[in-house]
């Protein structure tokens, strides 16, 4: 087998085992991945921030013999702070930043013997459910469909695995932005419970503990690898998250338990979904219940609405603090040009909430938690869509013109398409994004799956059963490598 039939079909587990074997070499792998960004990134606009040198200067010097020894990898160009890898953040405001330390979160990955070559994009700040940032020069493109977007804020990471230029790539989620590309895409995303990952030694927590890094992948096995190499608290972390029982690997070993799921057909507020949506979580909930799980429809008492206008004050406050920390910081006014309407609006909204506001949001999405924890007293776990609708077009969440708080709540704007994913960012719970249906014209649509506070290994387990049942790995959008 050649060097690019053994990368298509394989994962990242199966190439670093090839790897390990001596079957292939990490400088075989690097070549094959750059030969996929120059043949497909023309078409995608997902990996930016190349940096060729540095990734055969690791293999030179010799990779740390990790569990993911000599696998191509991607950074999200948004946090996962790198010394060898400047980044944008999304924005021409922060173009080129350089950081002089590693994050505990590329330290981690470093050392699981992954061989960073880049950065994938992300809409500024990491705000909204696509990939359009201006700093790239265009938006990034779904593979499924280039007139549609791959999802956001890890859009690029997401069109980049699913094209295959590379089988994993790291990501981050503070409203979605790991699920709502994986469902756009038609790949596996996983978000951890709050704080299960690290977050320094740049910052303590992001978006008042909503955001945590993540992955994009093909495979439920590759996600439980890389979450294993990179979980646990680092040094200085102002709260941990709740320990694991044993590992997110041995998660994935096969368990008879029955499970208690209650599924959602609509909004968690009660508006109509998509009828593919719909229909996505409808034969999901037959299919677990095949496997032999009590299924119930039913729907959680809790004020979503309420945590949605919150979370809109937090990540506005946010944003704010994101770029007037960096304008006092160069000590030169901020340019018209140098951030989108989204964000400057964003800043002007932060403005008008005061630090007793700011606490009370807080509060309020500390409340909803409880809400959410109450309720999954009475199941283990919630199916329901990922998104309203199908991946959206490009131009409809773009931040050109748009005003933030519009942007996120208004009619048919974010919080409409996707109703969600930010509910769990709130409570702090793990969930999931699985590849289970695709409507009629080839776009992908997922199902969300979230357990209780601290249920990661229950939550990637059901994945991983579901994966066996319904298999999505041979799928392969059009915009890929010809086989």
């Amino acid at each position: 087998m050649d060097v690019s039939e053994l990368y298509e079909t394989s994962d990242a587990v199966a190439l670093a085992d090839h790897v390990r074997r001596g079957e292939v070499h990490p400088a075989e792998l690097l070549d094959e991945a750059l030969r996929r960004v120059e043949a497909l990134n023309p078409r995608l606009n997902a990996v930016v921030m190349m940096r060729e040198g540095v990734a055969r200067r690791m293999i030179e010097e010799g990779l740390p013999d990790g569990p993911l020894k000599g696998v191509p990898f991607l950074l999200k160009d948004l946090g996962a702070e790198a010394i060898d890898f400047p980044g944008n953040n999304g924005s021409r405001l922060f173009a080129e930043t350089r950081y002089g330390k590693d994050s505990s979160i590329y330290a981690r990955l470093r050392a699981a013997g992954l061989v960073t070559f880049g950065r994938t994009t992300s809409p500024e700040g990491g705000v909204g459910p696509t990939t359009e940032a201006a700093v790239y020069g265009g938006p990034t493109r779904n593979p499924w469909n280039l007139e549609h977007t791959p999802g956001g804020s890890s859009g690029g990471a997401a069109a980049a695995v699913a094209a295959g230029i590379v089988p994993v790539a790291h990501g981050s989620d503070g409203g979605g932005s790991v699920r709502i590309p994986a469902s756009s895409c038609g790949l596996f995303g996983f978000k951890a419970t709050r704080a299960r990952l690290p977050d320094g030694p740049y910052v303590g927590e992001g978006w008042a503990g909503m955001a945590i890094d993540g992955f994009l992948t093909r495979t439920v096995r590759d996600t439980a690898v890389l979450l294993d190499a990179t979980q646990g608290p680092d040094l200085g972390a102002p709260y941990v998250a709740p320990p694991l029982e044993a590992s997110f690997g041995a998660a994935l070993a096969p368990s008879d338990r029955r499970l208690r799921v209650a599924f959602v057909t609509t909004t968690l507020t009660g508006e109509a979904i998509h009828p593919e949506c719909r229909s996505a979580v409808e034969a999901t909930a037959r299919l677990l219940e095949g496997m032999g799980h009590i299924v119930e429809e039913r729907l959680p008492r809790a004020d979503t609405s309420g945590m949605m206008a919150a979370w809109t004050k937090i990540v506005g406050c946010g944003t704010a603090l994101s770029v007037e920390s960096a304008v006092r910081r160069r000590g030169r006014p901020l340019a018209d040009d140098e951030i989108e309407s989204v964000a400057r609006t964003a800043i002007a909204y932060a403005r008008s909430i005061s630090g007793a506001d700011y606490l009370e949001a807080i509060n309020k999405v500390h409340a909803y938690g409880r809400e959410m924890a109450a309720f999954f007293e009475e199941c283990d776990v919630l199916l329901t869509a990922t998104l309203a609708e199908p991946p959206a077009r490009l131009g409809r969440f773009n931040h050109v013109g748009k005003d933030y708080v519009d942007y996120r709540m208004g009619p048919g704007m974010v919080f409409a398409y996707s109703p969600f994913t930010a509910a769990f960012n709130a409570s702090g719970q793990p969930a999931a994004s699985l590849p289970l249906h695709w409507t009629a014209d080839g776009l992908p649509v997922g199902v969300h799956l979230a357990a209780a506070y601290g249920r990661d290994e229950l939550l990637l387990g059901l994945c991983a059963r579901l994966e066996e049942a319904a298999p999505w790995f041979q799928r392969r959008p059009p915009v890929s490598m010809p086989r």
